[in-house]
């Protein structure tokens, strides 16, 4: 190990900055870099091919690839893991970021896995976690391992002191998976600025286990919301009331109440189709949050909660969160089919609204991970069928692209702003590849 977490963090110009909450203006689809005269959103016109065959963007626009998965090293030699998934970028100073990025890889992968240093890693049989990346808009500084022996960390979300929360996609356990050595299906803590003194990786048990797909946090209250992707029965949504709301780094281990969705006479939020509907939410508790003889999601009666098809991405801003439904199909059981669905989630209100729905056949499908701009456009990362692209939708629900991945069907994943909103940093999974993205945000 040549460089550690506090020589990179020296090296980046690190300093002690609060975290840029996204969302700015009030409509959050304007796509304006000025509140004060927004205008209505209508797309940044269509993709110009790239001639490297790698991402098509509008014209204008620009990308850079800086990281690739099995090509590029780590200190030390060892390959950049495979797999990048969600990510989060934290403000450095100077116009420099920290990015945060997960790794979903599961045991008996043949790919590069998350190099595993002594105070990193969770379990030894396990291949994910993540690696966190020094940049400076489309230049890498540094990079290295940050969450180790870790098992299918898919996406997570950023907290409010400047923390990132990786999750795990699975349930298994030693008594399910040959070799594992701990339990999975929990949430962990990364500290991109080294403020966390571990001697290994702490699960955060009381936000459960389950098949986690993504967090996000109030930063008013102190509330977490995330999503479960799960079948058999459908995933949740879930809020957990911690018992040090806004502590800081580390203040999660102290625990608090894991409660799970329910809209009053919707079983299924896919049965919703109409754009503007609102539905009251209530909150029901977990029994065992640590899922010791049951599934978290099982542990509840149909009848008191509302599932979620594929459950996905969770993002906050401007006072709400937003929630992504991948996809919906009858033939899966689900109440009706669509293509994707995002929900803007108002917890002073305690609504649900339905603000996109992509229908069946469409040019788009499958969003998955979401973010939001500073200037307060939604970007929606598609893991569907065929062509894969980054999506802008406006105020009415139309959505735009962004981004199409040209290289292959792979999916988009991970993408963050920076803090000034000049670059869109985002993953392409299966190609293995982190690029940054900056043209003109304003237009359109």
């Amino acid at each position: 190990m040549s460089v550690n977490r506090r020589q990179m963090l020296a090296g980046a110009g690190t300093v002690g900055l609060g975290f840029a909450l996204a969302g700015s203006v009030d409509a959050v689809f304007a796509g304006t870099a000025n509140a004060a005269t927004p205008t209505a959103f209508k797309g940044y016109g269509e993709l110009v091919a790239d001639p490297k065959g790698v991402i098509d963007l509008p014209k204008g626009f620009r990308y850079a690839v800086f990281s690739r998965a099995g090509k590029d090293t780590l200190p030390g030699g060892a390959p950049v893991p495979a797999s990048h998934d969600g990510m989060r970028a934290f403000p450095a100073g100077s116009g420099r970021s920290l990015l945060v990025r997960n790794h979903e890889l599961s045991p008996g992968t043949k790919d590069p896995a998350v190099p595993q240093w002594p105070t990193l890693t969770y379990d030894p049989a396990a291949p994910g976690g993540t690696t966190t990346l020094a940049v400076a808009g489309d230049k890498l500084l540094a990079h290295l391992p940050s969450l180790a022996g870790t098992y299918r960390n898919c996406a997570g979300g950023g907290t409010p002191w400047n923390t990132w929360l990786s999750c795990e996609e699975t349930e298994a356990t030693p008594a399910t998976e040959a070799g594992l050595t701990k339990k999975h299906g929990y949430v962990f803590e990364v500290d991109p600025f080294a403020r966390l003194h571990d001697s290994a990786p702490v699960p955060l048990t009381a936000l459960g286990r389950f098949p986690h797909e993504a967090v996000t946090v109030d930063p008013r209250t102190g509330t977490l919301y995330l999503t479960e992707d799960a079948a058999k029965p459908y995933g949740l949504v879930y809020r957990f009331q911690p018992r040090r709301p806004l502590g800081g780094p580390g203040s999660l281990r102290a625990g608090g109440k894991l409660q799970a969705l329910q809209v009053p006479d919707i079983r299924d939020l896919s049965a919703i189709r109409d754009l503007g509907t609102k539905l009251s939410v209530t909150w029901v508790d977990v029994p065992d949050p640590d899922a010791a003889t049951v599934s978290v999601r099982a542990q509840i009666d149909n009848a008191k909660v509302t599932r979620v098809p594929k459950a996905e991405g969770i993002f906050w801003s401007a006072g709400v969160a937003y929630i992504v439904s991948s996809y919906a199909k009858t033939s899966d059981g689900a109440a009706t089919d669509h293509s994707g669905q995002v929900w803007r989630f108002d917890p002073r209100r305690s609504t649900l609204e339905l603000v996109l729905r992509l229908e069946p056949g469409g040019r788009f499908d499958g969003p998955d991970n979401i973010t939001v701009s500073p200037f307060g456009g939604i970007v929606l990362c598609e893991d569907g069928d065929g062509e894969n692209y980054l999506v802008a939708p406006s105020a009415d629900g139309t959505p735009y692209p962004l981004a199409r991945n040209a290289g292959s069907d792979s999916e988009w994943a991970g993408a963050t702003f920076s803090a000034d909103g000049r670059w869109l940093y985002a993953n392409v999974q299966g190609d293995g590849l982190t690029v940054a993205i900056t043209g003109p945000w304003w237009r359109g």
